[in-house]
């Protein structure tokens, strides 16, 4: 049986990014408000521009779909960070990487959700966060219809508007609410999270799939979910969660239990009495047959 970290060992990532980085606690805070501040000013396009799209094109795969909210929202962000940062380096999902002179990086994601947004569905962010090395440092999330912003930062713990989170103290998968999402490139193979999906379906409260991985994260963060786990994932995905749910108290980890890496992709998140039976689970689940789901192509 694998042996994830406790919540202790897991904050000591953002922690260990703080005394890798060198940087004072008055600039943590610093940066934290600067973050804060990208994340509200992505979030007023987002807000002007819901439910008055002009353009929603795909990016290549399907379902995978860009609009001009996405790249208004981006542009507000940079220019916070800009004005903030100069000169720093950023991972953003729509114009990709600037490099910087330094180990930060900001991981900007403009609009998670996009699908939800292009179809009037109202769960999506904009999220901010900034690593150290690819490790996460901090950040925030703004939801711009629910009128809440989380955020982190080591030092100063997680928070939604002015309450403190705390993950959920859960320890029974039969008591749990999970959250999962699926990657765009779930219809071209079998690993595609099908077969997870079911097997945590049957065996908790339920499973809900709403689409935007920050947010799905930000309520493990807030205890509203028990847990979470999806793969196919990217570092813009996970940059501001994974610091949410850590400083919360929850355990962030790859499906192995060891070390998330942020271009792994694959993520758990959870209180640190569920951790076991989350990296359970995925160990016992093999991909179901395609033709299982009316996709035999995906069996040859």
């Amino acid at each position: 049986m694998s042996t994830l970290p406790t919540a202790s060992e897991s904050l000591a990532a953002s922690e260990a990014a703080r005394a890798g980085c060198g940087l004072p606690q008055a600039e943590i805070e610093r940066l934290a408000t600067v973050a804060r501040r990208a994340a509200e000013a992505g979030a007023g396009p987002l807000r002007r521009l819901f439910g008055q799209l002009e353009r929603v094109r795909s990016k290549g795969v399907a379902g995978n779909l860009v609009t001009e909210a996405d790249e208004a929202a981006e542009a507000a962000v940079l220019a916070v960070l800009e004005q903030e940062t100069p000169g720093w380096g950023v991972l953003a999902e729509e114009s990709g990487r600037r490099a910087g002179s330094g180990d930060l990086e900001w991981c900007v994601d403009p609009l998670d959700g996009t699908t939800n947004y292009a179809h009037g569905y109202p769960f999506f962010a904009t999220s901010v966060g900034l690593t150290w090395r690819g490790i996460p440092l901090l950040g925030a999330l703004a939801l711009p219809v629910m009128e809440e912003l989380y955020w982190a930062a080591p030092g100063m713990g997680s928070w939604c508007n002015d309450a403190r989170l705390q993950v959920s103290a859960c320890e029974r998968l039969d008591d749990a609410l999970l959250a999962t999402g699926f990657s765009y490139d779930r219809t071209e193979r079998l690993d595609n999270n099908y077969a997870e999906f079911a097997w945590f379906t049957h065996r908790t409260h339920g499973v809900r799939r709403a689409g935007a991985a920050a947010v799905d994260l930000a309520h493990v963060a807030a205890g509203r979910l028990d847990g979470y786990w999806e793969r196919g994932l990217s570092p813009w995905d996970l940059a501001c969660g994974v610091v949410l749910v850590e400083q919360a108290g929850g355990v962030v980890c790859a499906y192995d239990g060891g070390p998330l890496s942020l271009g792994e992709g694959r993520v758990i998140a959870a209180g640190p009495g569920l951790r076991q039976a989350l990296i359970d689970g995925l160990a016992a689940c093999r991909p179901l047959p395609g033709a299982a789901y009316g996709a035999p192509e995906l069996d040859v």
